[in-house]
């Protein structure tokens, strides 16, 4: 039998209000209206299908016709920012194929090559800790973020410079993916936005960066800008310091931590025919936004790496099937990684600043200074 855990439920609570903090702050309206229907699996809201349960979500991926191209989806705000042929909108054998192009960068051989990038970031960015200095996250998940893309892609642009260039291309698409009317000039920013990303992205040869390696900037910069600090402050407030330093347990809080803070709450589709979900009718050109963050349990099941949450239902905060994120492996090396080089320093919150005009839920600030004595002896 596994050990019950310990954790002060005070603490746990801290830590989530912390955290709910982040999705408050940027969109109050809009999570008010998820947490109010969130009871039941499926709530059709007009046009648009909420779709909080985990099966619903998980049939919604893998049963039911998408529109990949539809507007007010990921795909279709790709397909305007770019000439098309991408992964979210490609059918057939080019969608196979650029699929078998991502998982080779980012497969187990790819993400090894990838980790001494992270880890240097890791090292320099954190070393202050041990002279008893302040460390805001924010900034170093940014510049492990655009490092990591930089060496992926064979890029030459500033690893910061590439993740404030991906950070504004996707803070002026999401406005595309959330109900109600899109602010004027939304597709103007974001196409400026996406060509600075791409002017940026070029390789030495001096050639463009593919419209893939800008999505792929995109997504990987604000997941982890997003989820690195919220992973850290939930560490920090609810006492789990001694899990991230167990070798053993690392990983499953890894998975646990991603869980629950799902950094891409919402997934926005279109369906492309009539189907069903959870016994709601769903009719062609329906929207539907799917919860993760719901679907994964993560409102209600708190982090905890002794009794985590059935892989099936962790996985869902990367999609499912043929939908599930080709950059999951990638995530889960990069936190790991970030929890081993903080576990040592136990280190706590000292300044929280929400990001409100993120594309993801996530902070503008995260400070932690350590509180276990890591100093070297002329520090000391």
């Amino acid at each position: 039998m596994r050990p019950m855990t310990t954790r002060p439920a005070a603490a746990v609570r801290a830590a989530r209000r912390r955290d709910r903090r982040v999705y408050l702050r940027a969109h109050p309206l809009l999570f008010a209206l998820l947490a109010a229907t969130r009871r039941r699996a499926v709530r059709r809201v007009g046009g648009v299908l909420l779709v909080h349960g985990a099966e619903p979500y998980r049939q919604a991926l893998t049963r039911v016709p998408l529109d990949r191209a539809a507007v007010g989806t990921t795909g279709g705000a790709v397909r305007e920012l770019s000439a098309g042929g991408l992964l979210f909108d490609q059918e057939g054998a080019g969608h196979r194929t650029t699929r078998r192009v991502v998982a080779d960068g980012l497969g187990a051989d790819g993400v090894e090559r990838l980790r001494p990038v992270w880890r240097e970031v890791l090292g320099r960015r954190l070393a202050p800790l041990a002279e008893g200095r302040d460390v805001d996250l924010v900034p170093l998940a940014r510049e492990l973020a655009g490092a990591t893309v930089r060496a992926l892609l064979g890029a030459t642009g500033d690893p910061e410079a590439i993740a404030r260039a991906a950070a504004e291309a996707a803070a002026a698409a999401v406005r595309d993916h959330l109900p109600g009317p899109r602010p004027p000039g939304t597709a103007r920013a974001a196409a400026a936005a996406t060509a600075r990303l791409e002017a940026l992205l070029a390789r030495p040869d001096g050639r463009p960066e593919s419209a893939l390696g800008a999505v792929l900037a995109v997504a990987a910069v604000n997941t982890t800008v997003a989820a690195l600090p919220r992973a850290a402050a939930w560490c920090a407030d609810a006492g789990l310091w001694g899990e991230a330093a167990d070798e053993r347990l690392r990983p499953v809080l890894v998975g646990e931590l991603l869980r629950v803070t799902a950094p891409s709450p919402l997934l926005p589709r279109v369906a492309a025919a009539d189907a069903d979900l959870g016994g709601c009718p769903v009719r062609k050109g329906d929207r539907l936004i799917l919860v993760a963050r719901h679907a994964a349990r993560a409102h209600l099941q708190p982090p905890d790496a002794r009794r985590p949450a059935p892989p099936a239902v962790a996985q869902l905060v990367f999609g499912a099937g043929s939908h599930a994120c080709p950059g999951a492996r990638l995530a889960r090396a990069q936190l790991d990684d970030a929890l081993a080089a903080l576990a040592p320093y136990r280190p706590t919150v000292v300044r929280a600043r929400v990001d409100r005009g993120a594309a993801l839920p996530g902070w503008r600030s995260l400070t932690v200074r350590a509180t276990a004595d890591r100093r070297t002896p002329e520090h000391r």
